[in-house]
């Protein structure tokens, strides 16, 4: 009964101190493992994730940071099904998890020590402030989930042990499947072989030092390696030698998986890995005594330790050496009395608390090979069960020796001041901007951290202070590619595009050269290459430089062929240079390095466009959703391009995936309209009006909504409602001459403003001279006014500009009948007057009033008798389509090519990763 009561405080504690971090959102390295991650879509085949690493890139890229957690992944595609992007259910998760994994510690240390010591040991590691990072960032669930599988084989492993005279395949046989999955959710998992060799040997059979020297005595004399007691049984040699073919198998196939192949790091993510010997060898075991430091005072905690946040011992002469030699002094120490030692239970507890203390941190310590970073915190959560295990065990034995209420309260102390500052340390972790300065607090000397809280400034739009941090960052360290590519971008993000031009350029001119018979590739970060596409970018606004940026684009190819971003922008500036049958053979070749990404699909489907070719335009962007069911670009323009198809059962798949936009944000004003062009494809006025006016209302300036909206309004009798939105359009856009045109015919036929209506006309025939409705309207506009002879100059250059228009032949056969009733007249009235004014033809476009005599003499009376010219109106087309490319679908224009444009240095995700 004690046992559960102690195991249900566990979880509690566990709970309490992780409760607020409910309330952090993503942050590091969970944008590019969760926000970024392909994989955890439902659209993503699920198979993916058993070819591709943590962060959804295949395995077999260069590129892969070969980090395999399929199980890993597999709960995060979980979390996204049920909740998507929502952090908090995400966070729920883990803190459940850790409470799972404590309770299961506390279990574990039962077979190791008394129930109180085990109790003690678990409530340490409930509250350890070192595990903030792997409980409270997303990503640390890799930690812990491996944690739990890795608990549960050494469990299941101990009670195979317990079989006397049998081998307990009942148990061992779920060991080997606890450490696969142990290993499928993070690399370390695989070390619990080595630990439960560990027990096998040193605990279950009793190995003594004693017996150790017999054996080595017996190698040494030639005799047959037996023990002193002559008794090892078969059942303990039959579990190691599972244990040893299961390690086996299991790094042979992790081997295969990643292509036999290591990830390749720069000297930014760990700069040792590239330093000279002694440096490298002194670095990494200085390292030690930094990870062990941790564990005893977890007071200075930083998200990211890379770059140059320690600094490299470059000789024996640095007196960190003596951290380094004081630690695996310690380490000996504790060794030794555990071999040595005649107390069973105290060697059974150091024995393990090292084996599950050392081992585990193995694979991450950098001293076998390169890791992608320097120190990461949360790869301790493993290795500090053996911490909290030997630090119990050591208040059991001062409760003996000294006062038990006096320790007790020390470590009621400890746990407590443990507990707040894991409680504290999980607010660090609420935003990306909380998070790195949290950790410029501590360490001032790693650049990527100035470079992280401008990132976190930028997203926020405050450019100048995000400016700041990025200059801090190269100050600190002058050759940081990615910090001279952030102030190139913040710099351009000011429209100060010199600095941005000068600031690129230095990056540029930082990245490593190539050498004779070495890949490049293995030499340079793929972030680091985006200085390519940010110069590009911001040269390819001179029209004048479209050349110049597409041979920084083919330098970037020619670094990395794999570098799909390179070949999404190089053909977006193809197609600038009319070179669009040359982007198509650019954006194919990108296929060939990355099949799924819909971007480039997307693109492709732009290219078809222009070569007018909808329906493979179409065949493209559908693949695009295939891939990426949310792309919005494609999800947009695929929308209205079933919808120019003037298919009626394609308009519902057009609805539908317009909708689908709106669920994601309903403040798209290009959403609204094309929903309302397609009502007006169903003929339902109100629905069209009521999408039209929403559209306005979220952008007041909105061209095609505006027009479309007032012409809708005017088709259904509503001229009065109509002409605001005119006003409103032609106000923004002086320029819209359909607009201008449904404006004056409102003003001639509703408003009966003559003067309004001749303004809009005339100022038609400024931006367009030769346009035949506003000049037709026009002369209308003088036969309003009875100005029949100005009226009949003007339709007769209306129709020596458009001889085949019928209306108005019909239009001058009404004037001359007018004109020739009037020039009948034997007096002189104020009607005739007015319509023989003299004019200038200029006014309308005609020639000078000399040369364009009207010869009155021959106008005869025509049957067309009294009627009038009629002001020929804009399309009345329910579907019209406005003229303008820019705010509707057009093949130029509406339809946007993905670009990256300003490609942000986003922290390597290795930066962070074991």
């Amino acid at each position: 009964m004690t046992s559960y009561v102690y195991g249900a405080t566990v979880i509690l504690v566990s709970i309490l101190c992780y409760y607020n971090s409910l309330n952090c959102g993503f942050v590091f390295d969970d944008i590019s493992a969760i926000k970024e991650n392909r994989d955890l879509r439902p659209h993503s085949p699920l198979k993916n994730i058993f070819f591709n690493d943590f962060w959804g890139t295949p395995m077999h890229k260069e590129q892969s940071h070969k980090s395999y957690r399929p199980l890993c992944v597999l709960t995060f595609r979980w979390n996204y099904a049920i909740s998507g992007m929502e952090p908090m259910s995400y966070h729920l998760v883990n803190m459940l998890l850790h409470a799972i994994v404590s309770v299961m510690y506390y279990r574990m240390s039962t077979i190791i020590l008394s129930d109180v010591t085990a109790f003690i040991a678990a409530l340490l590691f409930a509250v350890h402030p070192i595990h903030t990072e792997a409980v409270t960032g997303v990503v640390g669930r890799a930690e812990i989930l491996s944690s739990a599988f890795f608990l549960a084989a050494f469990i299941f492993y101990v009670k195979a042990t317990r079989r006397k005279k049998s081998t307990g395949w009942m148990y061992l046989i779920p060991t080997v499947l606890a450490v696969s999955a142990a290993m499928l959710c993070k690399e370390q998992g695989i070390t619990i072989c080595g630990v439960c060799a560990i027990y096998e040997i040193f605990v279950a059979q009793k190995l003594h030092i004693n017996d150790i020297r017999h054996l080595i005595q017996n190698v040494a004399s030639g005799k047959s390696p037996s023990l002193s007691t002559n008794w090892w049984p078969t059942e303990a040699t039959r579990r190691l030698i599972v244990l040893c073919l299961s390690t086996l198998g299991l790094l042979f196939a992790r081997l295969n998986i990643m292509g036999s192949q290591l990830p390749v790091f720069t000297k930014f993510d760990n700069p040792a890995s590239v330093a000279p010997s002694p440096t490298r060898q002194l670095t990494y075991n200085y390292l030690v005594s930094v990870n062990l430091w941790l564990l005893l005072f977890p007071d200075a905690l930083v998200c990211d330790w890379t770059m140059n946040s320690i600094q490299l011992i470059k000789g024996f002469i640095d007196p960190r050496n003596l951290w380094t030699l004081l630690s695996y002094t310690i380490i000996g120490w504790l060794s030794w009395i555990a071999i040595s030692t005649e107390n069973r239970r105290k060697a059974n507890v150091l024995i393990m608390g090292l084996a599950f203390m050392v081992l585990p941190f193995l694979p991450a310590s950098n001293l076998f090979f390169p890791v992608g970073f320097v120190v990461a915190e949360r790869v301790l959560y493993m290795p500090s069960m053996g911490f909290c295990l030997i630090v119990a065990y050591g208040f059991h034995l001062l409760s003996e020796k000294c006062s038990k209420k006096m320790v007790w309260c020390f470590m009621a102390f400890f746990i407590l001041s443990h507990s707040m500052k894991t409680w504290s340390r999980n607010f660090d972790w609420e935003t990306e901007y909380s998070i790195f300065m949290s950790g410029l607090r501590v360490n001032k000397r790693n650049a990527k951290l100035f470079n992280n809280v401008g990132h976190a400034l930028e997203s926020e739009g405050k450019f100048d202070e995000a400016l700041n941090y990025f200059q801090a960052a190269v100050k600190v360290q002058k050759d940081d590619i990615g910090g001279w590519i952030n102030v190139g971008r913040t710099y351009n993000h000011l429209k100060s595009y010199k600095e941005a031009e000068n600031a690129y350029l230095i990056a540029k001119s930082l990245l490593p050269k190539a050498k004779p018979g070495e890949s490049y590739q293995a030499r340079i970060a793929p972030n680091h290459l985006n200085v390519f596409l940010n110069l590009a970018n911001l040269i390819s606004k001179n029209a004048t430089r479209l050349e110049e940026a597409d041979s920084l684009y083919r330098q970037a190819i020619s670094m990395r062929s794999d570098y799909t971003q390179a070949y999404i922008n190089r053909g977006d500036i193809l197609i600038k240079l009319n070179r669009t049958k040359e982007a198509q053979e650019v954006y194919e070749r990108a296929l060939l390095y990355d099949s799924s990404n819909p971007d480039i699909y997307y693109n492709l489907g732009v290219v078809f466009l222009e070569l007018n070719k909808p329906a493979q335009a179409l065949a493209y962007l559908d693949k695009a959703l295939e891939y990426n069911p949310d792309h919005e670009q494609a999800l947009l323009n695929s929308a209205i391009l079933l919808q120019e198809l003037a298919r009626p059962e394609l308009r519902k798949i057009a609805r539908e995936r317009l909708m689908k936009l709106l669920e994601k944000d309903d403040q798209n004003e290009r959403v609204f309209f094309n929903l309302g062009m397609l009502a007006m494809d169903d003929r339902n006025i109100e629905e069209a009006e009521h999408y039209f006016r929403r559209a306005i209302h979220i952008k007041e300036d909105f061209r095609s909504a505006l027009f479309n909206l007032a012409l809708l309004l005017a088709d259904d009798h509503r001229p009065l409602e109509a002409a605001p939105f005119l006003n409103q359009l032609v106000k923004y856009h002086p320029d819209h001459v359909k607009g201008l045109i449904l404006l004056g015919d409102i003003y001639v036929n509703t408003l009966k403003d003559i003067d309004a209506a001749e303004h809009c006309y005339k100022r038609i025939l400024q931006l367009d001279p030769v346009n035949i409705q506003g000049l037709h309207n026009l002369c209308v506009v003088y036969v309003e006014r009875g100005l029949l002879a100005k009226a009949y100059a003007c339709l007769n250059e209306a129709h020596k500009l458009a001889p085949n228009e019928d209306y108005i032949i019909k239009h001058i056969q009404i004037v001359e009948t007018r004109l020739a009733k009037l020039k009948a007249q034997p007096s002189s009235t104020r009607e005739k007057d007015l319509a023989f004014q003299e004019f200038d033809p200029r006014e309308f476009g005609g020639r000078s009033l000399r040369q364009n005599k009207v010869d009155f003499k021959s106008m005869k009376t025509s049957q067309v008798g009294g009627e009038r010219p009629k002001i020929v109106q804009t399309s009345k087309d329910p579907v019209f389509l406005d003229s303008h490319a820019a705010d509707n679908f057009q093949k130029h224009e509406g339809m946007k090519r993905i670009q990256n444009n300003y490609a942000t240095d986003l922290d390597d995700p290795s930066s962070g990763m074991s």
